[in-house]
C-alpha cells in the first residue's frame, strides 16, 4: 500500500511539470510612442508592439503588451517582460519597485535595443547586464556592422551560425561606451568607432537579494523594424525570448522567412 501511494505521489509531482512545461509562454511587451525615425521604419514601437503581438501567439506564445510600464497585476501573468521602448531604463520610483519585486520573482526580462538606455545605467545594468546612459558622449552609430558571434555553439544562436561561419553583417546600429557586469554572457560583439570590440548580445544570469534565479537576454540591435522580419535576427529574439523565460530554445521555432 505505502508503495502504491508513493507511486501515485510520484505520478503526480511528474504529471504536474508536465503540464507547467506544457503551459504557454506569457509574454508581456512594454512599448511606447515612436520617437523619431520618420517614415522609415526607425525605432517603431508602435508596429513591434502590433506585430509581435501577433507573431509570438503564432509560435506558440501568450502575448499582450501596451505603450506603458505593465501594472503589478500583469507583471503577476507575465513569465518573459520584453522591454522595447524608447529610453526604456528610464523609470518611475514605483516603476522600479515592480521591476525588481517581478525578477525576485523570478520573471524573465528580454531588453531589444533603446530598452537599455537611461539615466541609471549602474543601477540597470546590475538588473539587465548592461546599460547605456542616455544622452552626455555620442555612443551610437548607425548603419551596416559586422557582428561576430562569440559562442557559436550556445543554442540562441543556433541557426544563425551557418555552416560554421561566425560573423553577421548587419545594417541596424550599434551602442558602446556601456555599463556592463563583468558576468554577463557576451554572445555577439562588434567594434566602435575606435576599433574598441564591445558586446552587442548577451545572457545575463542573476538573482536579486531575497529572490530568486532569473534570466535576462539582451540585444542592442533593433534600430529598423524591418530587421525584426530578418529570419537570422528573428530566430535569435524567439530563442532568447523562449531562454529568458526558462524554455528550450527551440521551443518558439520555427522561423518562417519572409
Amino acid at each position: 500500500m505505502m508503495l502504491a501511494n508513493l507511486r501515485l505521489v510520484v505520478m503526480g509531482i511528474t504529471l504536474g511539470i508536465t503540464l507547467q512545461a506544457a503551459e504557454p509562454l506569457r509574454v508581456f511587451i512594454r512599448s511606447s510612442p515612436k520617437t523619431h525615425g520618420g517614415a522609415n521604419g526607425n525605432h517603431d514601437y508602435p508596429a513591434f508592439l502590433d506585430s509581435w503581438s501577433k507573431l509570438l501567439p503564432a509560435h506558440g506564445a501568450v502575448a499582450t503588451g501596451a505603450p506603458r510600464f505593465p501594472t503589478a497585476d500583469e507583471l503577476s501573468r507575465t513569465d518573459v517582460l520584453i522591454d522595447y521602448s524608447s529610453d526604456g531604463a528610464n523609470f518611475s520610483a514605483p516603476e522600479k519597485e515592480l521591476l525588481e519585486g517581478y525578477l525576485r520573482r523570478g520573471g524573465g526580462l528580454v531588453v531589444i535595443h533603446d530598452g537599455m538606455c537611461g539615466p541609471e545605467p549602474d543601477w540597470f545594468s546590475r538588473l539587465a547586464g548592461g546599460a547605456k546612459l542616455h544622452g552626455g558622449p555620442k555612443n551610437s552609430r548607425s548603419g551596416m556592422m559586422r557582428l561576430h558571434f562569440e559562442d557559436p555553439a550556445n543554442p540562441i544562436l543556433r541557426g544563425a551560425v551557418d555552416k560554421g561561419a561566425v560573423d553577421f553583417d548587419f545594417d541596424d546600429e550599434m551602442f558602446f561606451l556601456l555599463t556592463t557586469q563583468p558576468g554577463i554572457k557576451v554572445l555577439a560583439t562588434t567594434a566602435d568607432p575606435t576599433g574598441k570590440i564591445v558586446p552587442q548580445l548577451w545572457t545575463w544570469e542573476n538573482k536579486l537579494p531575497g529572490g530568486k534565479d532569473y534570466r535576462a537576454f539582451v540585444t542592442l540591435q533593433g534600430h529598423k523594424i524591418t530587421n525584426f522580419d530578418n529570419p537570422v535576427f528573428q530566430g535569435l529574439l524567439l530563442r532568447g525570448i523562449a531562454w529568458a523565460g526558462g524554455r528550450s530554445t527551440e521551443s518558439l521555432l520555427p522561423v518562417t522567412a519572409p
